[in-house]
């Protein structure tokens, strides 16, 4: 497998933010976000073996892991490395970009956390998502949307509508940090999303405010 980094900081995403967690970041997109924050994971990755890469987490002492990019599905052996894992009692948490088939490329996506995107407007890759995988999420899985402007927010909330999940739902800013704008709005908004029985998050990257935009981190 191509991998860019395996280290070890605080989950700064979604429902597991701020706890210790040893991340896989896998080299390689298939997609070019407008405001991608990890172009670095785009190639130019180191070769490991399963058993180099399992040999590698054993240096740090948690037993959550994400697995992330890139997109760990343009990967093969990436359903291997998760069933490998799963035999070693760790509890995953597996981002995908949203525009791979998870059902076709996980076998036990039901064990593990999937964190998946939709890719906004703003993105300039909404229309290169799967929109079918989001039948495929469990109730405690999470759907994230990177939201920029009215027109994302406007996007993300007729998804929404037009697929119904029971998952957390994640907005977040573009930048990860500047929250007020977007967390005013589903305020406004709360009364309609809970009639739609959705549970709607405004969360920040929380490793943007501790870390800024520093490389494994």
């Amino acid at each position: 497998m191509e991998i860019t980094e395996i280290f070890e900081s605080l989950q700064g995403e979604g429902v597991q933010m701020g706890q210790p967690t040893i991340f896989i970041r896998l080299t390689g997109c298939n997609l070019r976000c407008e405001w991608c924050d990890t172009q670095y994971a785009y190639d130019n990755g180191t070769e490991m073996s399963i058993p180099e890469i399992i040999e590698e987490i054993n240096k740090f002492p948690g037993k959550l892991i994400c697995i992330t990019g890139g997109e760990p599905l343009t990967q093969p052996e990436t359903g291997e490395l998760v069933d490998e894992l799963l035999n070693l009692n760790y509890s995953i948490n597996l981002e995908t970009n949203g525009s791979i088939n998870i059902d076709s490329t996980l076998n036990n996506h039901d064990k593990i956390l999937i964190s998946m995107d939709v890719k906004c407007p703003s993105s300039q890759m909404e229309s290169k998502m799967d929109l079918t995988n989001i039948q495929y999420l469990k109730s405690t899985d999470q759907l994230k949307f990177i939201i920029k402007d009215q027109n994302d927010y406007e996007f993300a909330f007729k998804i929404l509508q037009e697929n119904r999940s029971n998952c957390n739902i994640i907005f977040t800013p573009v930048n990860g940090i500047d929250l007020k704008w977007l967390a005013e709005k589903v305020i406004e908004d709360h009364t309609v999303f809970s009639e739609l029985g959705l549970n709607v998050r405004v969360l920040p990257q929380l490793h943007k405010l501790v870390w800024g935009n520093a490389k494994g981190r």
